[in-house]
């Protein structure tokens, strides 16, 4: 029941005997009808047709003063004219009770807020007469309904404003409520499944942390990588916490996405070159032995007159040499950005010079290894050995989809190459395993490899850094059971560079 029903209920029995009353005496009032006018807890008026107060109780008098021969409006809210919106004047129109909501002033000053009932008196014949206005003061609770309100408002400032993504969802996984953050980076998705907003899927992801917490009531923690329509994989920290009813019963989760894709990409960058320090420990040990080896050659060639003892030993000096330098550049495409040796490259020499490094592991495998170089690819500026190798790491991916791929009999590999007046592409294309949307995803992120434990997950990722390095991107279209297709934009000049790929 409605505090405006309530009161209606509650003050009708004395409406109905102030009408049978004033309607035989006009407005004299026996003694006990005017105790009661005058005791009750509220601002009682009797006004006529001009708005003009006839009788007020007590509780009027004393918060409101002199009302003899003033209108109700100058009184109540010391206004020269009538209300534009008047419930008395509504009452003698239509002859049905009226409310409304308004603020009053006392006659000390103060601000009231007042629920006003407006109910029409009545004479024998049933002509409205008078109307009485029952103004019942409820301003503190405005005051509570003002602060709830605030409290709901500031509440619903920190949802939307807090600086991670926020979904409310049901039991079916369908979100239901979202704040800014997620809005801005994934739509309106209210109504659509969590794992569809999030990572494109058609099904449950396996673990998910709010089933979990639907099942058991707790908050769960995991990490997972996101992907926004049209951005960049974001690796977040979920945690979800249970909302629930007046029972106890769960029946919504709250799930919290704290993005930390920059804290994983630090540790990325040290795990990374914490990995490519053990893996290559060996090599290099074997490269300082044959360093140690070269050198031994020089020394015993001088001290015996050997010409030709120091001229091998020399020739495995620079050789070793050599080769230590090229993997310290390695090193330091993983653990740092490098600039690259800017040189002017042949886009059709290049082409084939990757194309004959991986002919014979293309062979091998029984994979049919093409080249489709169009007539005048042209040339760009970059660095010969970092695009070599990125290449290269994009042929032997799809030479191994086509390895891991047993649905069909044969399988080829394609690499192309197209220019125009600013850029050059490289394709690398395939008839392999493929990739469904959540791994194409996540293929450029550090250490994932949809190849298991065969794989070591830093080939993609570092093929994208070298294409990123060179103001280019790698794009790639890809779809389960039906091969991957790999394009590498890179700008022909530096002069393009950060201007990104058209």
């Amino acid at each position: 029941m409605t505090f405006c029903e309530e009161s209606e209920r509650c003050w009708s029995f004395h409406i109905r005997k102030f009408d049978l009353l004033l309607s035989r005496k006009g407005l004299e009032m026996d003694n006990p009808y005017k105790e009661y006018f005058d005791s009750l807890p509220c601002y009682l008026t009797v006004q006529d047709r001009d708005f003009r107060i006839v009788d007020a109780n007590q509780r009027f008098r004393q918060d409101f003063g002199d009302w003899e021969g003033r209108f109700c409006y100058q009184v109540y809210k010391h206004r020269s004219e009538k209300c534009e919106i008047c419930p008395v004047e509504r009452a003698f129109w239509d002859g049905q009770c009226h409310r409304s909501e308004e603020q009053v002033r006392c006659i000390d000053g103060k601000e009231v807020s007042v629920v006003v009932e407006a109910t029409p008196i009545t004479r024998g014949d049933g002509e409205i007469t008078r109307v009485m206005e029952m103004s019942t003061d409820v301003t503190l609770i405005k005051r509570f309904e003002d602060q709830m309100r605030e409290g709901r408002r500031r509440y619903r400032l920190l949802f939307e404003e807090v600086p991670c993504y926020i979904t409310i969802q049901t039991p079916e996984l369908r979100i239901i409520e979202t704040n800014r953050a997620f809005r801005e980076d994934f739509g309106d998705s209210l109504g659509c499944h969590c794992y569809k907003s999030y990572k494109h899927r058609t099904e449950e992801c396996l673990p998910c942390p709010v089933r979990q917490t639907f099942e058991d009531g707790l908050p769960h923690s995991t990490e997972e990588v996101v992907k926004a329509p049209g951005g960049d994989p974001v690796n977040v920290l979920v945690s979800t916490a249970p909302i629930h009813d007046e029972a106890g019963n769960v029946v919504s989760v709250m799930e919290m996405s704290t993005n930390i894709t920059e804290v994983r990409r630090l540790e990325s960058q040290l795990t990374s070159l914490g990995l490519l320090i053990g893996s290559v420990s060996h090599g290099l040990k074997g490269l300082l032995n044959g360093l140690a080896g070269g050198m031994y050659l020089v020394n015993t060639g001088f001290s015996k007159d050997n010409e030709g003892r120091v001229h091998k030993g020399w020739e495995i000096v620079e050789r070793n040499v050599g080769r230590i330098r090229s993997m310290v550049s390695d090193i330091l495409y993983y653990a740092k950005d490098r600039e690259p040796n800017w040189e002017v490259l042949s886009a059709d020499t290049l082409a084939r010079e990757v194309f004959s490094l991986v002919e014979s592991k293309a062979e091998e495998l029984n994979v049919k290894l093409d080249l489709a170089i169009e007539e005048t690819p042209g040339d760009l500026e970059g660095d010969s050995k970092a695009i070599r190798s990125m290449l290269v790491n994009l042929l032997e991916n799809s030479i191994d989809a086509c390895r891991l791929d047993s649905s069909d009999a044969e399988h080829s590999v394609t690499l192309g190459v197209h220019g125009n007046m600013e850029r050059v592409q490289f394709l690398v294309s395939d008839n392999g395993i493929g990739m469904d949307q959540e791994t194409c995803e996540k293929a450029f992120t550090l250490f994932f490899s949809s190849k298991g434990s065969e794989g070591t997950g830093l080939g993609l990722f570092i093929a994208n850094r070298i294409a990123e390095a060179h103001g280019g991107k790698i794009t790639l279209e890809s779809e389960l059971g039906n091969g991957t297709q790999f394009t590498v934009m890179l700008p022909r000049s530096r002069g393009e560079l950060g201007s990104g790929p058209h």
